[in-house]
C-alpha cells in the first residue's frame, strides 16, 4: 500500500461584516424629520420617540467588530434641525486574526442653526482585538455639537484584566474648514500594562472624551469640573469650545460620573437606552 500525498488545504477566508448608514435631516413645520436615509449590511438605525428633535439608534446586527470588518456612518443635521445619534448597546471589539484590523469611520456634518449630539454607548475592547476608528465632524459657523466617545478595556467583572491588542482612535472637529479639535491616540501590545503607567492611564481601564461646541460652552465649565473625579479634566479651547477627558478604574465608575455630566449638558434629554 502506497502512502497518499496530502492534499494541500487553503485557509478559508472568514466572513467579514460590512455595514453603513447615511442619514440627513431637514426642518418641516418646526420639526426635525428624515430627509434621506440609506442603510446597508450589518448596520441599521431605528427612530424612537425623542424629547427634542430626531433621535436615531444605531444597531450592529453582527454583534460586534472583529478584524476585517468595515463600518461607516455618515450623518448630516440640516439647517435648524436637532439630531441625536446613539447606539442600542455597547459596541464590542472582538479578537481579530493576525494582520486584520476592524475599521469604523464616522462622518458628521452640522449645518447652520443645527445641533447634533453624537452619543454612542461604550466600546468594549476584548483581548486580542484590532480596531481603528476615525470621526470627523464639520460644522457650519452657526452649528452646535456634542461628541462623546467612551471606551472600556477588558471586562473587569469577567476577570479579564490582561488585555493585549490594538486600538487607534482619531477625532477631528472643524468649523467652516478651520480645525477646532484634533484628538488622536493609540494603544498597542499589552494595553493593560501600558494603562498602568502614570503618564498614560494610572491604572484606569475606562476612558471618555467629550467635545461640546456651543455659544454657552463657557457657562458649563465650572459645573462640569465639579462633577469630575480627580482623574478627569475640562478646559476651554475657545469661549464656545469645551473639551473634557476622564479616566476611571472601571466602566461602572465611568458611567457613575459620566451620566450626570451628560444630563447637565443635554438638559436631561439623554436617550433612554443610556439608562437601561
Amino acid at each position: 500500500m502506497t502512502a497518499q500525498t496530502p492534499i494541500p488545504v487553503s485557509p478559508v477566508a472568514q466572513p467579514r461584516a460590512i455595514g453603513s448608514v447615511r442619514l440627513t435631516t431637514k426642518a418641516r413645520d418646526g420639526q426635525t424629520v428624515i430627509d434621506d436615509l440609506y442603510q446597508q449590511g450589518a448596520s441599521k438605525v431605528v427612530f424612537p420617540r425623542a424629547d427634542v428633535g430626531l433621535s436615531g439608534v444605531l444597531l450592529n446586527t453582527s454583534g460586534g467588530v472583529t478584524g476585517g470588518d468595515r463600518f461607516g456612518y455618515a450623518a448630516t443635521a440640516g439647517t435648524r434641525t436637532h439630531l441625536t445619534l446613539t447606539t442600542q448597546a455597547c459596541e464590542r471589539a472582538y479578537r481579530a486574526q493576525p494582520g486584520e484590523i476592524g475599521r469604523i469611520s464616522t462622518q458628521l456634518s452640522v449645518e447652520d442653526g443645527a445641533t447634533l449630539w453624537w452619543l454612542p454607548q461604550e466600546t468594549l475592547v476584548f483581548d486580542g482585538c484590532a480596531l481603528r476608528r476615525s470621526l470627523r465632524c464639520d460644522l457650519a459657523p452657526g452649528a452646535r455639537a456634542l461628541i462623546v466617545e467612551p471606551l472600556c478595556i477588558g471586562r473587569i467583572a469577567m476577570g479579564e484584566n490582561a488585555v493585549s491588542g490594538l486600538v487607534e482612535d482619531r477625532i477631528s472637529v472643524l468649523r467652516d474648514g478651520v480645525p477646532l479639535v484634533q484628538d488622536a491616540w493609540r494603544l498597542a501590545g499589552d494595553m493593560s500594562a501600558r494603562m498602568l503607567g502614570s503618564a498614560v492611564g494610572g491604572g484606569a481601564t475606562a476612558m471618555v472624551s467629550l467635545t461640546f461646541i456651543a455659544p454657552e460652552a463657557e457657562q458649563h465649565l465650572d459645573r462640569l469640573r465639579a462633577l469630575l473625579p480627580d482623574s478627569g479634566g475640562a478646559s476651554l479651547l475657545a469661549p464656545d469650545v469645551l473639551v473634557l477627558r476622564m479616566l476611571a478604574p472601571s466602566g461602572y465608575l465611568l458611567r457613575q460620573h459620566l451620566l450626570p455630566i451628560l444630563d447637565h449638558v443635554t438638559g436631561g434629554r439623554l436617550p433612554l437606552c443610556w439608562r437601561l
